[in-house]
């Protein structure tokens, strides 16, 4: 019996990620603070310069890719989501600033050595068949010129299951994000059965997320093309120990592949 395959959750992509209820609730939580760590974080660890084109995937509502392209970066945002990519052009349209963004399945984008960095940010990847994520990064792999660098960030599974909680709930005024989590050691996903809670209506929005160990991720990379250059555990740039909740991994496209 193949339990990867006989789980089969509803997964409904598009309401997990709806704009409207996403931002609701994390709104709060991505400040500016914590956005200028992170782009401080990576103009220096991927040594960005301005005549490098950088490729952030699943850039949801320009977050990353707007706050680049103020800086003067040659940027392209590739996300899924219309409604995401209508806020991040808004607000590059507001802000003056010049981002090239573009509705795809990160499963399905077709870069050939187009890009000098590639990120994939915010617990963004592991949502699909272990195959199919394989799949995103050899595309990842494709995208990148040799030498380049590609950073992604996820949760350290081994640190995670030891304070994982079986629910959360997130309120903000009268309205509930309900978190109900359990994770199966077989297949390696975080199953949430989500419930949204807004004006009195309930939305059913489950979905998984397939966490790595920092061994699998090494093996995924290298399966890939690519190379694990530098691993972070948070993004103060602190070295990665067993102890890190995160896991943020720089890995390189070697030359010559």
């Amino acid at each position: 019996m193949n339990k990867e395959k006989d789980i089969k959750p509803e997964f409904d992509l598009k309401a997990v990620f709806e704009p409207d209820d996403y931002l609701y609730f994390y709104k709060d939580s991505l400040t500016e603070e914590r956005t200028k760590a992170e782009i401080d974080f990576l103009v220096k660890e991927l040594q960005l310069d301005k005549s490098m084109k950088i490729l952030d995937l699943a850039c949801g509502h320009g977050r990353h890719a707007n706050r680049l392209a103020k800086l003067g970066y040659n940027v392209t945002g590739v996300d899924i989501s219309q409604g995401f990519l209508e806020i991040a052009k808004k607000e590059a349209k507001e802000k003056g600033i010049s981002v090239k963004y573009i509705q795809e399945d990160m499963r399905n984008i077709s870069f050939i050595e187009e890009f000098n960095r590639v990120l994939l940010l915010f617990t963004s990847f592991g949502y699909f068949e272990d195959e199919e994520n394989l799949k995103v990064l050899k595309n990842i792999a494709d995208a990148l010129n040799p030498g380049g660098l590609f950073c992604f960030d996820t949760a350290n599974r081994d640190e995670f299951l030891k304070h994982i909680l079986p629910y959360k709930v997130t309120e903000k005024g009268n309205d509930l994000m309900i978190d109900r989590i359990t994770f199966d050691s077989i297949t390696g996903r975080l199953y949430n059965r989500r419930i949204i809670i807004r004006n009195g209506k309930r939305e059913d929005k489950p979905f998984f997320v397939r966490f790595y160990n920092p061994t699998e991720i090494r093996d995924l990379l290298e399966k890939a093309g690519l190379e694990i250059y530098k691993m972070y555990g948070d993004w103060q740039a602190n070295p990665f120990t067993s102890g890190s909740t995160r896991m943020i991994i720089i890995a390189e496209k070697p030359k010559g592949k």
